[in-house]
């Protein structure tokens, strides 16, 4: 500071003394300059002296100038330098009032707008939407910190692995070194004590050495040495280029694996990486493309070592071994990569070079070994996207519109190119095409073949040449047109005929009623009458008439019955045909009841001529496919016997006439067909109503049905949209809602219970307890073959169909309905994938398990129920689409997705019930839409609350059930 004083020294004097010093020397003619430190504090150096600042500054102030000059002497005043410092203080103090001022003002106006803030109103819904998205933001970052602590875990233990293998290899390395160093010693050792110097005349040393003249080198030693500094310089800048890479398992574990891959792809990277593998002779010399290969390779064990989550799509044996080959390669490489330094040329040693290669080839091999598993299980799953595909456009080729059906070729289409492109990309052209033509010729041979209209029910007369103007060919001509009315008169008796012998016809007939047959006919065009249902009840009535026959001859009443059974032939045979026809006319005549009748009260009546009539005139009556049947009945009638053979032909000719029926009603069934598909949304419409009107049915389950799908489906969309947007294009539609109430109710553990199926469902009983019988039994097999799956070590995208294929024929009839069954189940698997004896206990109590909980219905294992909620996924993602376009989409990616569910060999299964579903869909709502429209409009109106008492009652019924 100017003003301080100076520290006090002994040495300097006084000014009285300075006076006469200076006196004394002004007197003397000599000069004597001033000591050095007298001189220094005097004679100021110019360079060391501060320029003043601006105008402005404190320096150039009137305090800190009175300052300055009252600092140059000790002679100035206490007062004026006082005076300076209460100058500086005061401005100082004023300055510091004038900023305290400001920050106050300032700090009084955020208080003024923090309170008129907080007056201004908040609306609720905004706090709302903010706690709801905090909230989602920390579940989402929850996530995020749970996948990140996950991949953080492996890349520790990836990390602690390789240092415990470095330090391994060094401590490896270090015995050897030593043992190296050891021996070495040792040989010196050796050489000292064995060394004796010759014996020679000593001579003098010469003072003065000298010069070593070095030889001529020849030009080719000089080419050669040139030559090698120029290679150790080549390998030089290869190591050099490779180091400013920068690749390592850190870094690349650190980066994205979206970047990392893109710095991998890069030519520099790989043509770096071309020159580093060929230094270590990993590389054969040939074509390029091996070579670019083989770096790729090589690059990839980085990859896979850094992100082994993307790259690897399970973590089984073989990824395992893949990445400790993988690891060994890269901790050789790097460890022999270290050692290249100036001393050895930038040559690796041969030792190295070994190891190098030895670690790549196993990697090479079981990275190969790796991809062809998973090209394979990729390439069968693009296989069966494409078959899956083509299955989809055979099936509406020719059930649809022009329209729509080029909306699906064209989708269809461009799907098939896509996988084409990819299965040729993996598999090689001419593999993939041999595949994907094997693929679809057996999945069409596996479809069910189109009968030939009318070549397997049509019965013989209405196909038999006949001249013009007879009743055959009449009869041929009014089939088209009469068929309807036919059909409704074969299906029912007259109305004259009592209620109880109505309802012992719609019990014992084999033909549905109208609104069934229409039904079956709207979803499926080549549906036919089957016997099966009402065989059994129809061979029992017959078995008991023929009997009650027997016993009637035992008793003397065989005429009664002879006159009885013919007139019941005769009345089956004349159902066949239309009134007015020749062979009508012949079996009327023929089989009269009073003709029959007479001949048996004056025994005239033979048994022999009555079955050769009927052999005679039965294969006239019968269908192409029934001639073998018929020909054995024809033969057997033919034979002559006793009464018991009598009545047991008789029998026989009852079951064979009630298939003729059969026969005759399916072919006026599929000459009906096309007019009733037409008519068949409106009549079930109609038919529908009248039971409304009638009050037989009512809408309470269906109203149930439908709140329940439709609060189920609002809840997801919810959680989707926390901000609850009706603008998104997630929020359900009326279609989603009801492919959502019809996947609920389809995909469930069975029994189907009265209390869960609407009635405008109720003609699809039966169709919708066989598809939750199928989907549980395609879970269960998925689950029993997951499981031996990950216990043998397998990839689960691999495809065990004939495993699953009798799997499912296994347990068609039940899941314990035999005590073997288990036994059975490990027994086909085992026979095609032998296991250890552990893996096999384990795998039969896992069998047990599961098909104990499939045959009770209740799902608790966690697998199964996995499995069971993914499969309905997809069947809903499938069965929601709306348009074509999307149809074709999931379609496509279907395959794909029950590859990666673990249910790769049901596409099939799982493909028909997407299709019966699409099915019952398109005519139900056809029939019934008007009816949906109305429960959907009314809960529409009721709003929230409607949706909340949906909800509490929606859970009330999940509860009691």
């Amino acid at each position: 500071m100017a003003g301080s004083q100076l520290p006090p020294n002994d040495d300097i004097p006084e000014e009285p003394d300075m006076d006469m010093i200076l006196s004394d020397n002004a007197e003397s003619s000599q000069t004597l300059a001033p000591p050095a430190r007298i001189a220094a504090r005097i004679y100021r150096s110019s360079g060391s002296r501060r320029k003043s600042s601006a105008a402005s500054s404190r320096r150039n102030s009137i305090s800190s100038t009175h300052s300055h000059q009252s600092s140059r002497s000790f002679r100035n005043s206490c007062q004026s330098h006082h005076v300076a410092q209460h100058l500086r203080r005061a401005s100082i103090l004023e300055s510091r009032k004038a900023r305290l001022a400001d920050r106050a003002a300032h700090a009084e106006q955020v208080r003024l707008r923090a309170a008129l803030a907080k007056k201004t109103p908040r609306s609720s819904n905004s706090e709302e939407r903010a706690l709801a998205a905090q909230q989602a933001r920390e579940r989402h970052l929850a996530q995020v910190a749970a996948v990140c602590a996950e991949e953080v875990r492996r890349a520790k233990k990836v990390a602690e692995d390789m240092k415990e293998k470095k330090a391994a290899e060094e401590r490896r390395y270090r015995v050897e070194m030593e043992e190296k160093l050891a021996d070495a010693e040792k040989r010196r050792l050796e050489y000292k004590r064995n060394l004796r110097r010759p014996r020679t005349a000593s001579s003098p040393a010469n003072d003065s050495p000298k010069a070593t003249v070095r030889p001529a080198m020849s030009s080719d030693a000089a080419a050669k040495r040139i030559q090698a500094a120029w290679r150790a310089r080549s390998r030089r800048k290869v190591v050099d280029g490779w180091a400013e890479l920068g690749l390592s398992i850190d870094e690349i574990h650190d980066t994205s694996f979206d970047n990392i891959t893109q710095l991998l792809s890069e030519d520099k990277v790989v043509n770096v990486t071309e020159k580093i593998m060929a230094l270590f002779g990993l590389l054969a010399e040939g074509d390029e493309t091996p070579r670019k290969t083989a770096t790729r390779t090589f690059l990839s064990a980085y990859l896979i070592l850094g992100h082994p989550a993307h790259v690897l799509s399970r973590d089984g044996d073989q990824e395992q071994d893949l990445i400790t080959k993988a690891k060994d390669l890269i901790i050789s490489f790097e460890s022999a990569l270290s050692k290249l330094t100036t001393y050895n040329f930038f040559t690796p040693s041969p030792t190295w070079v070994e190891s190098v290669s030895l670690a790549h080839t196993t990697f090479v091999t079981a990275f190969n070994d790796w991809k062809a598993r998973d090209s394979s299980a990729l390439i069968e799953t693009m296989i069966a996207s494409f078959v899956n595909l083509d299955g989809i456009w055979q099936s509406v080729k020719d059930d649809t519109v022009d329209e729509v059906s080029n909306e699906y070729r064209n989708g269809i289409r461009d799907n098939q190119a896509i996988l084409l492109s990819k299965i040729k990309k993996l598999a090689g052209p001419e593999r993939a095409l041999a595949l994907i033509r094997k693929a679809i010729r057996e999945s069409r041979r596996a479809r069910p073949k189109k009968k030939p209209a009318g070549e397997v029910v049509r019965p013989r007369l209405a196909t038999d040449s006949s001249t013009p103007g007879s009743p055959i060919s009449e009869e041929s001509r009014a089939l088209q047109t009469d068929a309807a009315t036919q059909l409704a008169a074969s299906s029912s008796l007259s109305s004259s005929d009592g209620h109880q012998a109505s309802s012992l016809s719609k019990v014992f007939t084999a033909v549905p009623p109208n609104r069934v047959l229409v039904h079956e006919l709207s979803i499926d065009k080549e549906f036919r009458i089957d016997a099966s249902p009402t065989a059994d009840l129809r061979d029992t009535l017959n078995r008991k008439l023929c009997d009650a026959m027997r016993k009637g001859f035992e008793n003397g009443e065989g005429a009664v019955w002879t006159v009885a059974m013919a007139e019941n032939i005769r009345a089956k045979l004349l159902r066949l045909l239309k009134p007015g026809v020749s062979m009508h006319t012949l079996i009327s005549d023929t089989l009269d009841q009073d003709l029959i009748n007479r001949q048996c009260s004056q025994g005239l009546f033979s048994y022999e001529k009555f079955f050769g009539f009927i052999a005679d005139i039965l294969p006239k009556l019968c269908a192409p496919v029934r001639d073998n049947e018929v020909s054995a009945l024809t033969d057997d009638l033919q034979e002559e016997g006793p009464l018991p053979e009598m009545i047991e032909k008789l029998f026989k000719l009852l079951h064979v006439i009630d298939l003729l029926s059969l026969d005759y009603s399916n072919f006026l069934l599929m000459n009906a067909a096309p007019t009733l598909i037409k008519e068949a949304s409106g009549y079930e419409q109609r038919m529908f109503s009248q039971d409304l009107e009638a009050g037989t049915v009512t809408l309470e389950r269906t109203r149930r049905w439908w709140r329940s799908a439709a609060v189920n489906l609002h809840t997801e969309a919810d959680r989707r949209d926390p901000w609850n947007d009706p603008r998104p294009m997630n929020r359900p539609t009326h279609q989603k809602i009801y492919a959502r109430g019809l996947v609920d109710l389809a995909i469930a553990t069975p029994p189907l219970r009265d209390s869960e199926l609407p009635e405008t469902l109720e003609l699809d009983r039966a169709r919708l307890a066989r598809i939750r019988t199928d989907t549980l039994r395609i879970a269960t097999i998925g689950g029993i073959l997951l499981t031996a799956k990950n216990l043998l070590k397998r990839d689960v995208r691999s495809q065990w169909k004939p495993e699953a294929n009798r799997l499912w024929e296994l347990l068609k009839d039940g899941y314990l309905q035999d005590q073997a069954t288990p036994s059975k189940v490990l027994a086909l698997l085992e026979s095609s994938h032998p296991m250890p004896p552990s893996t096999r206990a384990q795998l039969l109590s896992t069998i047990n398990r599961l098909l104990s909980q499939a045959q009770s219905g209740r799902l608790s294992d966690p697998v199964l129920k996995v499995l069971y909620q993914r499969l309905k996924t997809n069947i809903f993602n499938r069965v929601s689409a709306s348009s074509s376009g999307e149809r074709v989409k999931a379609a496509s990616t279907a395959t794909e997705s029950l590859a990666t569910t673990g249910l790769p060999e049901f596409v099939n299964q799982v493909g028909d019930i997407v299709d019966q579903l699409g099915k019952i869909s398109q005519v139900d709502r056809a029939s019934h839409g008007k009816w949906y429209e109305e429960i959907a409009e009314e809960m529409e109106r009721l709003g929230v609350d409607g949706n909340e008492s949906a909800r509490t009652s929606s859970v009330e019924s999940s509860t009691t059930d």
